[in-house]
């Protein structure tokens, strides 16, 4: 357990691999790694999550533990006029998502090393974007839900996936509490994958 995606410096030896991906009709070339999560290819989760995301072509997003990069790209993509700031804990992730931004010529998305929302403190979004970290533990998934509240825009949404053998009910529970109960909406589902989007 001391070293797997949530760590900020993986202790497994770079084995990069890369691989194709369409995504809401765009096609990526990605490079994932050892050390990261879903390096094998974009996970199901991940999947169902971009695959249902609202983000208007101006939004300002936060990619919350962007891994290398298959959600914040595909935002980035919907959101030509706006941009896209992924963040993640572990640095061989925000370099890898660099990379692939590079790698597909994207130009409006930005990367930061973050512990949650530790480099993005003062700053709000219109739309947030995560498929949290459930092996960081329960904890850590409550304080990114409850944290989202505040750094997100009179109106905006944070849109998170997370499987009902994970904790999809709790997480609802929490999403209530923090937003209200009429705020929490289950856009859709598939495989036991559930996507919620708040909003504020």
């Amino acid at each position: 357990m001391n070293d797997h995606y949530y760590s900020n410096k993986p202790k497994s030896a770079s084995n990069r691999q890369s691989f194709a991906a369409s995504l809401r009709g765009f096609t990526f070339r990605l490079t994932s790694d050892a050390g990261v999560f879903s390096r094998d290819g974009v996970d199901f989760g991940s999947r169902v999550l971009i695959d249902l995301m609202e983000i208007k072509p101006d939004d300002h997003v936060l990619d919350v533990g962007c891994g290398y990069g298959p959600m914040g790209l595909t935002a980035a993509r919907l959101a030509p006029q706006g941009h896209v700031t992924m963040i993640d804990i572990n640095e061989r992730a925000v370099e890898l998502a660099k990379h692939n931004a590079a790698e597909n010529r994207i130009e409006n998305a930005s990367f930061l090393p973050s512990d949650l929302f530790d480099a993005v403190k003062d700053r709000t979004f219109d739309v947030i974007l995560s498929n949290p970290p459930i092996r960081a533990g329960k904890a850590v998934v409550h304080k990114l839900l409850t944290d989202a509240y505040d750094h997100l825009r009179p109106g905006g949404s944070l849109w998170i996936v997370i499987q009902n053998k994970q904790g999809a009910p709790t997480a609802r529970a929490k999403l209530e509490e923090v937003f209200g109960d009429d705020n929490v909406v289950e856009i859709g589902k598939d495989k036991g994958f559930r996507v919620y989007r708040s909003t504020r």
